[in-house]
């Protein structure tokens, strides 16, 4: 009797679907439903049919004031608002903010339950740190703790969703704020921000390595390894996101976009430009965003702000544009690059722009569940 045919191999599993993916975002600015109340929120955004939900506020923050420099990242179903400094916007618009303090707080949005819950609260209150997940726990690095203070801090922590509770980690071997967080090949990255020797007395300004390196934790072994010269810029990031294995990055907290995507050579410790990434700008006349959606290049239009979420091999920048001359309405617009694309391929797609009323601005950067 002649041999079986061997079984054919499976197929490879089909990419994810947009539509089991949600991207949120957090905002500050005038709520949907009052033009006379400022406060944080959240809203999602569906990329299968380029929709937009209002979530809802943040709880807990009481009126005229706002939240920031806290962290928003997603473990399974549900969104985390951890830490940030509480100000004062005054009883006019455009009053300047006060600062008043910084919060260990710790809240979670289930996203299958439509609940929020308060969570175990940080061991150290803190604003403008890193914040990333890895492998379901959420882990908190530098930093500030305090708002009369400029120095960061090289304190950490990790919290365990399952038991509701923050662990202390080892301190990184720098002081930093301003910092990005990302989890990659198996470690968390504490990237940039303004940072100095952990020894160092803080009256001095340095331009020392510290400046434009950043710190690996190695979860299994439980140390950080300081990664000089990793970011080269003196001004932070703005995000870092993991794609397929790789890092890709946009820009930094002052230029969010700089004209093309970037992505991190680890061997040659170098950020490279991305083929085909290069746009010169995210602009859109009121006129095309009003009637047909067309993309048109318009440096008149304002940009207010950008943030960008990684789902499959695709980059969503989600990006919110002030009209010219108005001055109650915005726009907000997502741009796709599919980092996948072949040379010659088309990596950019734009969505529909959707015209808003009133203007947001963006308080916390994009998460991404997936449903």
């Amino acid at each position: 009797m002649g041999s079986l045919p061997s079984p054919s191999p499976p197929p490879p599993p089909s990419p994810p679907s947009s539509a089991e993916y949600r991207m949120y975002m957090a905002i500050c600015g005038r709520t949907p439903s009052s033009h006379t109340k400022f406060c944080n929120w959240i809203e999602s955004y569906n990329p299968w049919d380029n929709s937009w939900n209002c979530v809802g506020p943040i709880p807990g923050i009481p009126e005229r004031h706002v939240l920031r420099g806290f962290a928003m990242v997603a473990v399974a179903d549900s969104i985390y608002i951890v830490g940030g400094r509480l100000c004062y916007r005054g009883e006019e618009d455009g009053a300047e903010e006060v600062n008043l303090a910084v919060l260990a707080t710790v809240r979670r949005y289930s996203v299958t339950t439509r609940a929020w819950s308060e969570c175990a609260a940080l061991g150290t209150p803190r604003f403008d740190f890193a914040c990333t997940v890895c492998d379901g726990k959420i882990y908190a690095a530098g930093g500030q703790i305090s708002v009369a203070s400029g120095r960061g801090v090289s304190s950490a922590e990790v919290y365990y969703p399952a038991e509701d509770a923050w662990g202390p980690l080892p301190g990184m071997r720098t002081v930093r704020y301003k910092c990005v967080g990302v989890t990659w090949e198996g470690k968390v990255y504490v990237v940039g921000g303004f940072a100095e020797g952990g020894d160092s007395d803080g009256r001095t300004v340095t331009f020392a390595a510290e400046r434009s390196s950043a710190e690996a934790f190695d979860v299994s072994r439980g140390e950080w390894e300081l990664m000089p010269r990793m970011w080269r810029l003196d001004v932070p990031p703005n995000q870092i996101v993991a794609v397929d294995g790789k890092l890709y990055s946009s820009g930094d907290c002052l230029n969010p976009w700089k004209g093309h995507v970037e992505s991190y050579d680890g061997k040659l410790n170098i950020w490279n430009s991305v083929d085909g990434s290069r746009r010169r700008s995210f602009f859109f006349s009121s006129s095309s965003a009003s009637s047909s959606g067309s993309p048109v290049t318009n440096e008149a239009t304002q940009r207010i702000y950008l943030t960008m979420a990684p789902v499959g091999t695709q980059l969503y920048f989600l990006a919110g544009y002030r009209l010219e001359g108005e001055d109650h309405r915005s726009v907000s617009v997502v741009h796709a690059f599919d980092t996948s694309a072949g040379q010659g391929e088309e990596a950019w797609m734009c969505m529909e722009p959707t015209e808003e009323e009133g203007e947001k601005e963006l308080c916390g950067h994009c998460c991404v569940i997936q449903l």
